[in-house]
């Protein structure tokens, strides 16, 4: 075999494992579709424990450098007033704020990157199959010729749309349709950056993710059963503007942004794949598990993958046990996470006057980060999820206060 790992997708996951198993010497190519990286609606903002896993796969320094706005504050707005300002790298384990990058600028660097490290690269190059087998097998198209090559595994890095967990036959589960959410680059968005913002209106939400230099990517999330509003393509800017307007952050900050990219909405159900590794063939990242995006922890999850695999293969000579170590363990913090998500959703995004009524009781409480109460953006999976922290969490029992 000429390879010890062939990576399908070059993005924050597949580059990010690239570089870091041809660092260590393994014989390392990426397929990558993109010829060239252009700006689409992504998760740009990345949690303190998505931080934490960029500084040990060696990827923050270049990415803070080249295309990231760390943050430290994370302001909740409401009715234009900042209601609560929270100090991540006081409050946060992790001691860091939050992470803001450009999806772009950040998918060159890491594949320079990978790269350097030893990796081989090939862009634009599609996969036409995968089979899982041992060894497992891939045929790709690029550069006017299809190639079959062989390898100790294949990785699967190739977003929430993935084509090789179709290919490989992994099934997929999915939350039911519960919230949507648009998001659009901006330049001169006025918004502090120093902190990400997130503004809250009656069933709407808003999240501004400031880049530098006035530059933002900003979000618009409501729920599905209000009525699609279709916020995408450039005829639709001014309404986006207009319905981020109406939530809590300061209406000014949408008076000159001005579009600096596509707006695009999406649906954002949950989708997963259980055990995401067999024969030979392992899913990181959004392949694996696509988050609801309206709760930010894509980029930071993804991370947590691929340091979980890259631990994994690198402690084992056995690769088939190492995918499967690597895979028990990804449906252990996914899951935790998912609970953790699926309540926040409950809690916030719950109709009728006994759901407004448990929002008025324990957000307040919610607010000043008790102890032993989930936190997705400090914790993330680490959030505890057991019986008593689901009744702290919905105000059915009190609090301790840090």
């Amino acid at each position: 075999m000429t390879y010890d790992a062939i990576i399908i997708g070059g993005g924050l996951a597949g580059s990010a494992l690239a570089k870091n198993l041809a660092e260590r010497g393994y014989r390392v190519l990426v397929l990558e579709r993109e010829s060239r990286f252009r700006d689409r609606v992504r998760g740009e903002q990345m949690h303190p424990w998505g931080v934490s896993a960029a500084r040990r796969l060696g990827i923050y320094d270049p990415l803070a450098a080249g295309c990231g706005n760390q943050t430290r504050w994370w302001t909740t707005w409401l009715g234009g007033n900042p209601v609560f300002n929270r100090d991540l790298q006081a409050t946060a384990p992790h001691g860091a704020g939050s992470f803001n990058l450009y999806h772009p600028a950040m998918q060159e660097i890491l594949l320079e990157l990978a790269e350097k490290a030893g990796a081989e690269v090939q862009r634009g190059t599609t996969a036409d199959s995968v089979i899982p087998g041992s060894p497992p097998k891939v045929q790709y198209r690029g550069q006017g010729k299809t190639v079959s090559l062989e390898a100790r595994i294949i990785v699967g890095a190739d977003g929430r749309n993935s084509h090789v967990r179709s290919l490989a036959g992994f099934q997929v589960s999915r939350d039911p349709d519960r919230l949507m959410i648009a998001g659009l680059l901006c330049e001169e968005v006025p918004a502090p950056e120093d902190a990400t913002h997130h503004g809250v209106g009656p069933g709407a939400a808003t999240l501004i993710a400031p880049l530098g230099q006035k530059r933002a990517r900003l979000y618009f999330m409501y729920r599905k059963e209000d009525g699609v509003r279709e916020l995408s393509g450039e005829r639709r800017v001014s309404d986006f503007l207009g319905c981020c307007r109406s939530t809590g952050a300061p209406a000014e900050w949408y008076d000159e942004a001005r579009a600096a990219g596509p707006l695009a909405e999406f649906n954002g159900a949950d989708h997963w794949v259980d055990k995401p590794a067999r024969d030979g063939v392992v899913l990181i990242g959004d392949a694996a598990a696509a988050t609801d995006p309206d709760w930010g922890t894509g980029l930071s999850l993804t991370l947590l993958d691929v340091l979980t695999l890259r631990d994994s293969l690198c402690s084992a000579s056995d690769w088939d046990a190492a995918i499967r170590l690597y895979s028990l363990q990804h449906d252990r913090y996914y899951g935790a996470l998912h609970t953790v998500t699926r309540w926040y959703a409950d809690l916030l995004w719950s109709t009728g006057q006994e759901a407004e009524e448990r929002r008025k009781r324990v957000l307040p409480s919610l607010l000043t980060q008790p102890r032993g109460i989930p936190d997705v953006i400090g914790l993330g999976p680490e959030s505890p999820i057991d019986a008593r922290a689901r009744r702290l969490f919905f105000g059915e029992e009190e609090p301790v206060h840090a």
